[in-house]
């Protein structure tokens, strides 16, 4: 109210001292009046002088006009929006979907003939040659817990391999409730049908994990994620450790099936269970080796093979299945 009254009273004080006073300063005031009644009349040009003032008028008026018409959008070049046809189109892409998978169940696996699909011996499942490929994964680490590590994905050199890259770090989050940290990870997306369905991978007629790696000399954790909707089987995963040996060359690492042990919300469990390799749904990176610093990891691509040397099913004894007698 104080800066109100100030600015008002500003004004007032103006608006007195720019009035001129006629019985004090009579100059002022005839000047005053001569300049006011000469403002107020209307001029009067010449003919030549008034056409060409219209001419000059009329072009700067079409030119206003040219620039509004360049402005507005015409009703008909307005993009229509419509839900509806939104809706339409999403359910008949579906349907298509649905009807290539049909057709495709009835060729074969994967659309394939069966002869093809028996005889083979090596599948590449992941592969990274372009953005499209790294669109298939997801990375994540302590962050979502307030931890301090960073992990990044991008295309390698040549756009030959995906680079898994960033810094660990075991610092615990001051939040009160987590006392560990430092983990980074790398999963790969579940594959989805038609209207949304999940699918998953069928490595039946495989025994063995292949990748083609090169990374820094640390250890990381494979984990292999079955297909299922129980819910408490969603922390439940099998897992095995892959080693890169480092330096500039690459490696081939080859991890059987067999090996992969059972463990549920990141603890390994007394009764071990076989992989169910009909029911792949996922598969990721971890690295969670308590060093704190930058790592990376390059891959060329993920496979399964048929190794017809492995003749090992499970290699783990204390199972339900394969000594019962230890569980009673």
């Amino acid at each position: 109210m104080a800066l109100v009254h100030k600015l008002l009273n500003g004004t007032y004080i103006l608006s007195k001292c720019l009035k001129p006073s006629v019985a004090s300063c009579p100059f002022l005031s005839t000047r005053f009046a001569d300049y006011c009644s000469s403002s107020l009349q209307k001029p009067v040009a010449t003919p030549g002088k008034a056409s060409a003032q219209r001419n000059s008028a009329g072009g700067l008026q079409g030119d206003h006009q040219r620039e509004v018409a360049l402005d507005v959008t015409s009703p008909e070049e307005k993009p229509e929006v419509s839900f509806d046809k939104a809706i339409r189109d999403e359910i008949k892409e579906h349907f298509w979907r649905l009807k290539d998978e049909i057709v495709n169940h009835w060729i074969g696996p994967e659309g394939r003939p069966l002869q093809e699909v028996i005889m083979e011996q090596a599948r590449v499942v992941w592969q990274f040659r372009g953005k499209e490929d790294l669109d298939k994964w997801i990375v994540t680490s302590d962050k979502t817990i307030g931890g301090r590590s960073e992990v990044f994905l991008k295309m390698g050199k040549n756009n030959q391999s995906a680079l898994l890259y960033g810094t660990l770090s075991s610092a615990a989050p001051q939040d009160g409730e987590n006392s560990q940290s430092g983990y980074c990870a790398m999963i790969s997306r579940v594959p989805r049908g038609a209207f949304d369905r999940k699918k998953s991978y069928d490595w039946s007629q495989f025994n063995t994990l292949y990748l083609r790696v090169r990374g820094d000399g640390r250890p990381w954790m494979v984990n292999i994620r079955e297909d299922t909707d129980f819910i408490q089987k969603s922390n439940q995963m099998y897992s095995y450790f892959m080693f890169t040996r480092g330096g500039p060359y690459w490696q081939e690492v080859k991890i059987p099936f067999s090996k992969f042990f059972f463990s549920n919300q990141g603890r390994i469990r007394d009764a071990q269970f076989q992989l169910l390799l009909d029911k792949i749904s996922s598969i990721g990176f971890t690295l969670a080796d308590k060093v704190d610093g930058p790592f990376f990891l390059e891959i060329d691509f993920i496979g399964v093979f048929a190794d017809p040397a492995h003749t090992e099913e499970f290699a783990y004894e204390n199972s339900p299945v394969l000594n019962p007698r230890l569980f009673k």
